[in-house]
């Protein structure tokens, strides 16, 4: 059974993806063990306790530095014994410390085909925003593992999205999680759950 936590930032889309792959089967020998926010307002929280999962705050505004936040999230995510840290649209830099701790086994979902639009400063609608600027007709979604850069490590799964005419950000954010993040990132944790991913 792959004992899983999932880091989140904000509504919890993604997490709701994986809660219900969990349910339906398409995601299988897996158990969530705990959802972990940096923000005390995220939904994505709600989501959890709705679903009977540990729902935990770490936040940096609680620590007087960022050095002192860095060590009680990763002792918050260690507490639960993940086999895998999924990071859903958590939208802080994981500590050098926990990338050594859990080295390839941080997955991160991020709404662009990398290596396009990715790296430090593109996030969430700003991700969006770019594409649509430089006019692409083609962007996606990409699970990567997690190392010591921005959006660096090894790609496990990507899926195209097609930008159609008149999409504004806001419209192209919901098509890429409908038709890509919401589909890949419950693949890529049943894939790793069943051996057939980060072996």
């Amino acid at each position: 059974m792959l004992n899983i936590c999932v880091c989140v930032s904000g509504g919890g889309t993604n997490l709701q993806a994986i809660i219900d792959g969990i349910a339906k089967g398409t995601i299988t020998n897996t158990k969530i063990a705990a959802v972990i926010s940096n923000n005390k307002g995220a939904y994505a929280l709600e989501r959890a306790k709705q679903n009977g999962i540990p729902a935990v705050c770490v936040s940096p505004k609680d620590y007087e530095s960022r050095d002192i936040f860095n060590d009680a999230l990763l002792d918050t995510v260690k507490s639960f014994q993940p086999d895998l840290v999924v990071l859903a649209g958590f939208l802080v830099n994981v500590p050098g410390k926990m990338v050594q701790e859990y080295k390839n086994r941080i997955i991160n979902i991020h709404p662009s085909l990398i290596p396009s639009f990715c790296g430090v400063g593109y996030y969430g609608l700003k991700v969006h925003e770019a594409a649509l600027a430089r006019g692409v007709k083609v962007t996606g979604a990409t699970v990567h593992v997690v190392d010591d850069g921005t959006d660096t490590g090894p790609i496990l799964l990507q899926k195209a999205v097609c930008v159609q005419e008149g999409d504004t950000p806001k419209v192209l954010q919901q098509r890429v999680m409908e038709e890509a993040e919401w589909k890949i990132l419950p693949m890529a944790i049943d894939m790793i759950a069943n051996g057939k991913l980060l072996k």
